[in-house]
């Protein structure tokens, strides 16, 4: 399909991005968020009674966190009254995993071009294998790792931060060896790793944090979340163009923003992803989709990169629709000059998807609706076209 010229522009844009960590900030310092607010992944909700559980649980955490709040009932007392407020973390340049939840002095990466300083995206520490925000669970022990997290972990992690780390580089290194850069990342961690014991003076030789480092192959992911979400917004507002530039879910509804009309969502309820349960819970217990590592395949990578990846594409596979390998090629976006020498065109438009009668294929962690087991599996989104269908006839009009 050739490119709509607002489209062509829009990737011209992305391409000319170069995300870098740069440090770490806040959501009320870059983003000027209120205290007695808390961002989620997604687009928002319609009211605090249709919160999704595992936002409300990690909501809860974060208030108490965030010292809003003494304790977890006292949280939810706040949010269903309407003294704490729920709004999504797209909106304010943040992407959040699955049901994490940002509060307003929550230590962020902070993600930056050094060579066109303006705009930055942020999002949370990952939380690895230890109980993380992420899989909205109210509990003692995610409040307790989050308080690790933000502090000693994140000491850590400036002390080897430098002059900043190049994300692309990484990625890239990721999926030449197996990763897919959302549903897969340990190569590019590893690499993570390495680069902050080099850049750390005398090594990293904490054991607690070495150890947690080696077995949590995901903490790249939400750096490479915050790049993506960077490139994204490089297009900005084009006119009249259809490229993706936000996209998550909130466990309720999908919904997706383009460029030639920012802020805007488009949403639709949202299924759950078609995936493998590792726990022995009926299938009802699914949550529907959830998270803003949505960009990353919407970005082109993830699912719908998953035939770089042969362990996440044997894992995935019987849950592919038939024509996975097709609907990658024709939702293919513009090429970008780092990823050229893998053969990857990065990006969806609007356009593209439309013309197929086919939204993108998104890689998402499974989470219990009712908050309580975390994560049953993993598994594939096929985002429905309507959205995306719905913000072209927007734009036309």
């Amino acid at each position: 399909m050739t490119l709509h010229p607002a489209d062509r522009t829009a990737f011209e844009k992305i391409a000319a991005a170069d995300p870098v960590w740069s440090g770490f900030s806040t959501a009320a310092d870059a983003c000027g968020v209120a205290d007695n607010v808390l961002l989620h992944a997604g687009p928002g909700f319609t009211s605090p009674r249709h919160v999704t559980v595992p936002i409300l649980n990690s909501a809860c955490v974060a208030a108490v966190w965030e010292g809003l709040a003494a304790d977890f009932d006292e949280a939810e007392a706040m949010i269903t009254a309407g003294e704490l407020l729920l709004k999504p973390a797209q909106d304010h340049g943040v992407v959040t995993p699955l049901a994490a939840v940002v509060s307003a002095s929550m230590p962020l990466h902070a993600v930056e071009d050094p060579a066109a300083p303006g705009v930055r995206t942020f999002s949370p520490i990952n939380g690895g294998s230890r109980p993380a925000m992420r899989l909205g669970q109210r509990t003692q022990a995610v409040l307790e790792h989050i308080r690790w997290l933000n502090t000693h972990f994140r000491d850590v992690l400036e002390n080897g931060l430098g002059d900043g780390v190049p994300l692309v580089p990484l990625a890239v290194a990721g999926l030449r060896n197996g990763d897919d850069c959302h549903g897969r990342t340990p190569v590019s961690t590893s690499a993570l790793v390495e680069e902050l014991k080099s850049r750390t003076k005398g090594g990293i030789s904490d054991g607690d944090v070495l150890e947690f480092m080696e077995t949590s192959p995901s903490l790249f992911l939400n750096l490479w979340m915050a790049a993506t979400k960077y490139m994204m917004k490089q297009a900005g507002s084009v006119a009249g163009s259809t490229v993706v530039t936000a996209a998550g879910g909130n466990g309720r509804d999908v919904g997706v923003q383009i460029a030639g009309l920012p802020g805007e969502w488009f949403t639709v309820p949202a299924s759950p992803p078609r995936g493998r349960f590792d726990v022995d819970l009926p299938e009802n217990r699914a949550l529907g989709a959830i998270g803003d590592s949505a960009v990353v395949d919407v970005f082109g990578l993830g699912a719908m990169a998953i035939e770089r990846s042969p362990a996440q594409m044997e894992y995935l596979q019987p849950f592919l629709p038939d024509d996975a390998s097709e609907r990658i090629s024709r939702l293919a976006g513009g090429p970008h000059p780092a990823f050229a020498d893998l053969d990857i065109k990065l990006g969806c438009t609007a356009r593209a998807a439309v013309a197929y009668e086919a939204g993108p294929l998104v890689s998402l962690g499974i989470l219990d609706r009712e908050g309580i087991a975390g994560r049953l599996g993993g598994g594939v989104y096929d985002m429905p076209v309507e959205p995306l269908a719905d913000a072209l006839k927007a734009l036309d009009r």
